[in-house]
């Protein structure tokens, strides 16, 4: 008795659940359905950061290079997948979603690899470092990014350039000020700023917000008064010093 009324329970859910699979199909699948047109698409950047590399323009005109771009189309004939893939192919991208809501709508959302070096070696290698420490090819984007110029190796761009970059693109007077860094021979640093007719020497890359603050103090009350061209060579390689050499001069200063 308890198994019929088991058998005739279960037989009545599979029912249920026919029945709302079909009403979920019809629902979905209106006769209209197949007439409503792509209106809108909205691109959601993720973690937009470093400018340049991804905006919803580029997004558009890479969707539109494969033929896959929604908007204009049947909403029944936007292939979700088919977008999520293309953008997937992008080196700056980490991650993307795509669906489809009522109205014509497609939204786009996604998460990208946030490129913090360009490293050109000496070796010839010339490719992006992200903020994880992955290796990003190098492509015919442009962007205002730091360069890293030396004998760099990959390991070495991604167990030190990529924490050295995080820390200063992290600054935005720091992301703005920095252009370039020189590895050297040794593994050791130099800065190459924006304003001041300077190199700056790191020494090795560990400790930096702690220097760069040192260094940030120096502007601000001796660079400022004295001038920014005053000196060729500045050295935060200590603790608690900074060393610099006279533009001219043979000696520090």
């Amino acid at each position: 008795m308890t198994l019929n009324w088991k058998k005739a329970t279960l037989t009545a859910l599979n029912a249920a659940m026919a029945a709302y699979l079909l009403l979920a199909v019809t629902a979905f699948n209106k006769p209209g359905d197949k007439d409503v047109v792509c209106s809108q698409v909205k691109i959601d950047i993720a973690d937009n950061v470093v400018d340049g590399f991804l905006n919803a323009d580029e997004i558009q005109r890479m969707l539109k290079r494969k033929g896959v771009y929604p908007l204009g189309r049947p909403i029944a004939a936007v292939d979700v997948r088919a977008i999520e893939e293309t953008l997937r192919r992008s080196p700056f991208v980490a991650d993307a979603q795509c669906y489809k809501t009522g109205g014509g709508r497609v939204f786009i959302e996604l998460r990208q690899r946030m490129p913090v070096i360009r490293v050109k070696a000496d070796n010839g290698d010339d490719y992006y470092v992200d903020n994880n420490g992955g290796i990003m090819q190098n492509t015919k984007y442009v962007s205002d990014i730091i360069i890293a110029t030396g004998p760099i190796s990959r390991n070495y761009a991604r167990r030190v350039l990529t924490r050295l970059g995080n820390t200063i693109v992290s600054d935005r007077f720091w992301h703005s000020q920095i252009v370039q860094l020189n590895v050297l021979a040794d593994g050791t640093v130099e800065l190459v700023p924006r304003v001041g007719d300077n190199i700056v020497y790191l020494g090795k890359p560990v400790g930096v917000r702690r220097k760069l603050d040192r260094l940030a103090k120096f502007y601000k009350y001796g660079l400022s008064r004295v001038g920014w061209n005053r000196y060729s060579y500045i050295s935060l390689e200590f603790d608690n010093q900074i060393i610099c050499k006279r533009r001219g001069a043979a000696g520090g200063a």
